[in-house]
């Protein structure tokens, strides 16, 4: 259709997935942990369309019924065009709802579609206005479950948008994770205000794999520390376990470390939430949580103020060997060789003249 070439002349060019670069081996086995739990969409309740149920090719969003199986390279162009005229369809009230669900299903089967929705007229904006329609319902929370999929399902364009090495830098630049902000402060503890946060997190997680200094200066000039560490206290074990891992990402940079362990009172409050973690996890353990909050004790003790302060404050847990049953699963090898190297670093004298210049505040 003329729409449809419309949105198509907008954006054009050949563009694929930048592939992330991780910092260690390490990391790189945690990310691969995280893989999914970052893909935040099959943990959102899915809405039956009117097509009825398909399979096959049929489930990867792939229009089975016009190309020939013969004719690839027309089943593409096919493809392209209904993904034009899908994003066409954000900026229409009407037909927005349906669109919104199936380019969420499309995110891993088309590599340029960040670009396509980013630099597509309107489609942005009609992301945005979905966001802000629900802020009435946060506080009374009222949100129910068909709201709570619908805007989840703009969220996770917006995931896209944020994971991709070309729309990244703008996505920030318009300061769109603000919007999120407000869902990552709510503490109603229903499903569909779980799912909210949960996907919110998913949004802010795609930014922090991207190991992106300028996005770690973003986070920290907008305050999302005090937002995660609300959520490591009170939320799920899978909205913890992202909150965490945002932290984590945020100290593994060196502006993060700095950040944190420039005030006594910054340091105090990510380590009191982290041992408050910990010691929930002696009554209900979760060896994915564990993993990353001592990945974060480990990068704390990197700086030398931070890691004379663990000494006194690092929790018994760690000390007294409850996690050494768990810690013998051939999978959680990573997780006891960060434990032994954390009480390797704390079993260190510190040096004199580091006695002499605490944190400041």
């Amino acid at each position: 259709s003329w729409s449809a070439l419309r949105v198509r002349a907008i954006y054009s060019g050949k563009m694929s997935m930048n592939k992330v670069s991780y910092g260690t081996a390490s990391d790189l086995q945690m990310e691969s942990d995280l893989h999914n739990m970052m893909d935040l969409s099959h943990n959102i309740p899915s809405q039956r369309g009117a097509g009825g149920a398909q399979g096959g090719l049929g489930m990867l969003g792939i229009n089975m019924g016009t190309p020939s199986p013969l004719d690839p390279a027309a089943g593409m162009a096919a493809e392209k065009e209904k993904i034009y005229q899908l994003v066409l369809d954000l900026t229409a009230p009407d037909k927005r709802e349906g669109s919104l669900l199936e380019l969420s299903k499309k995110r891993e089967t088309v590599p340029d579609l960040a670009p396509i929705l980013w630099h597509s007229f309107g489609t942005i904006a009609a992301l945005v206005q979905e966001i802000v329609a629900i802020y009435p319902l946060l506080s009374p929370p009222k949100l129910k479950a068909h709201a709570s999929n619908r805007v989840c399902n703009a969220l996770a364009l917006l995931q896209c948008v944020a994971s991709h090495h070309e729309t990244r830098g703008c996505f920030l630049n318009a300061h769109i994770p603000l919007f999120l902000y407000p869902f990552l402060n709510t503490q109603s503890k229903t499903r569909p205000f779980e799912y909210l946060r949960l996907t919110s997190l998913g949004v802010i997680g795609a930014l922090v794999k991207m190991d992106d200094s300028e996005v770690i200066d973003f986070l920290l000039s907008t305050e999302i520390i005090p937002l995660c560490l609300r959520i490591m206290e009170t939320g799920s074990e899978l909205s913890k376990t992202v909150a965490t891992f945002i932290v984590q990402k945020i100290l593994l940079d060196d502006m993060g470390l700095a950040y944190i362990c420039a005030t006594y009172e910054r340091f105090l409050a990510v380590s009191g939430v982290l041992a408050n973690m910990v010691q929930m996890l002696v009554e209900m353990p979760s060896m994915r949580l564990l993993k990353h909050i001592i990945r974060c004790y480990l990068r704390l003790a990197d700086n030398p103020r931070s890691r004379e302060a663990l000494r006194q404050l690092l929790p018994e847990p760690f000390r007294d060997g409850t996690f050494a049953n768990y810690l013998k699963d051939e999978r959680e090898q990573t997780t006891k060789r960060w434990l032994a190297q954390l009480m390797m670093s704390l079993s260190e004298p510190a040096p004199a003249q580091l006695m002499s210049q605490p944190m400041q505040g």
